[in-house]
């Protein structure tokens, strides 16, 4: 199926104004915010709290809450498959399918390595000069279901970024006629952006993750290693944390 310009100029921004795109809005405004309070050295931010005080109420309300970020992830890959002709084109189409699995693995591994350690440095970096709030990767009340849940929490936010801002978003791009070198700055600005709630550090630190994941992308036209990377640099933050929680925080 072959869309018009102004068609897919709507569709880009309805998914992302329904997902991350928003997200990019709402952190813009909520770092102006941080700015206008004070020192950023001296804030902090939460991530993945608890939703509810009941435990069993918590659960059903982080699994709703998981199920209902990934629905715009569903929607792009529904769109991609109007062009793509099926879903499972449109799945290859973004290198999201399961044939090349250990060597998506292991690039997966490798790029969790490149990115892992510098982000780290970047956000010590940060809250050193003031330019970063203390991040909470885990505020999650302690269950028998917290680990589990942060598992797919990592899993969700790596299917919602890499499929919607580096595959999607290519490939619609594209069709608009950008170029490459113009869609991975696109691409990584939006991740910068939906970042900077955690201060002006994280947001440039994950701008350049953008320009590294764009141009993996651009090379090798696969997402697969880009959600294993991503979800392992999450569950090393999230689960780390919950984990060594006590620790930490003493």
């Amino acid at each position: 199926m072959r869309l018009g310009r102004g068609w897919l100029r709507a569709e880009i921004l309805i998914v992302l104004g329904l997902s991350l795109g928003a997200s990019a809005v709402y952190s813009l405004i909520s770092l102006a915010r941080a700015l206008a309070r004070g020192p950023l050295s001296q804030q902090s931010t939460a991530l993945n709290p608890s939703l509810r005080p009941d435990p069993w109420l918590d659960l059903l309300y982080q699994l709703l809450a998981i199920g209902f970020d990934l629905v715009p992830v569903a929607l792009a890959v529904l769109l991609l498959a109007l062009t793509a002709g099926t879903l499972h084109r449109a799945l290859l189409s973004i290198g999201m399918d399961l044939g090349r699995p250990w060597r998506d693995l292991a690039w997966g591994l490798a790029l969790t390595a490149g990115i892992g350690l510098p982000g780290l440095a970047i956000y010590y970096a940060g809250r050193a000069v003031g330019a970063t709030v203390e991040v909470i990767p885990a505020a999650l009340d302690t269950h028998w279901w917290t680990v589990p849940v942060l598992i797919l929490h990592a899993l969700k936010n790596a299917l919602v970024e890499e499929v919607i801002v580096v595959g999607y978003l290519f490939r619609r791009l594209e069709l608009l006629g950008w170029s490459r070198r113009r869609i991975i700055l696109a691409s990584a600005l939006l991740r910068g952006a939906y970042h900077t709630y955690q201060g002006i550090g994280p947001g440039l630190a994950n701008m350049v993750m953008g320009v590294v994941f764009g141009e993996w992308f651009r090379r090798t036209g696969r997402t697969m290693p880009l959600v294993i990377a991503h979800t392992l640099l999450d569950l090393v933050a999230f689960v780390g944390y919950a984990l060594l929680r006590d620790y930490i925080t003493t």
